[in-house]
């Protein structure tokens, strides 16, 4: 069973059949590592069956969802969701069998668009998302040594963000800086008076 004890179907399907009696197809080609199974069972484990298994009435076989049956095997299912459909000949079958498994190859994938749909989202483990091992780098910003001013009178403060985050925090800097000469600020770092102006705007409005 799932570590959430249940099966969950959350997609379409025609049947909901017994495991032990769906037959993978002989002639396909697509090779599931261990490594894909146990990362897909996870996925399942967390979202539930949201895509069927496709069965063809012409043959009994699987045409797509090879993987995913080996996940659900792997959860412990005794049963998950099917779609039947039908195909004309053999020829359209294998097509189809052979288009499922070539054709995501060749999308192309942005992570940048995706690293920035994540801001907002309590997303942490991100096997849940297909991509094993992926980190999120992050940019070091650190202000210049401070030259001015009396001992204990000035501190340094380094800030981790990330490399987006970074780029906004340089542009504002920038903005703050273009608004005039910092004067009776009893510093001559630019950066630390430029943050500092940016930051009486947002507390004063």
């Amino acid at each position: 069973m799932s570590q959430y004890g249940i099966m969950k179907l959350n997609c379409s399907y025609t049947d909901v059949l017994d495991v032990a009696t769906l037959v993978e197809n002989p002639k396909n080609n697509n090779k599931h590592p261990a490594k894909q199974i146990e990362l897909l069972a996870k996925i399942i484990d967390f979202q539930g069956q949201r895509s069927p298994i496709v069965v063809s009435n012409r043959s009994g076989f699987i045409t797509k969802g090879h993987g995913r049956l080996m996940a659900i095997r792997k959860l412990g299912w005794d049963k998950c969701a099917v779609d039947r459909q039908d195909y004309e000949n053999e020829a359209q079958e294998y097509a189809d069998l052979i288009a499922d498994n070539k054709i995501a190859e060749l999308a192309e994938f942005d992570e940048a668009l995706m690293i920035d749909g994540l801001k907002d989202l309590d997303i942490t483990d991100f096997d849940l998302l297909g991509i094993p091992d992926f980190k999120i780098e992050v940019a070091e910003i650190e202000l210049p040594e401070l030259n001015s001013g009396e001992k204990g009178e000035l501190e340094q403060i380094t800030f981790t963000l990330h490399s987006d985050q970074a780029a906004e925090v340089r542009n504002a800097l920038e903005k703050a800086q273009e608004q005039g000469p910092f004067v009776d600020t009893n510093n001559d770092n630019k950066n630390g008076n430029a943050i500092t102006r940016v930051c009486e705007w947002f507390l004063n409005g």
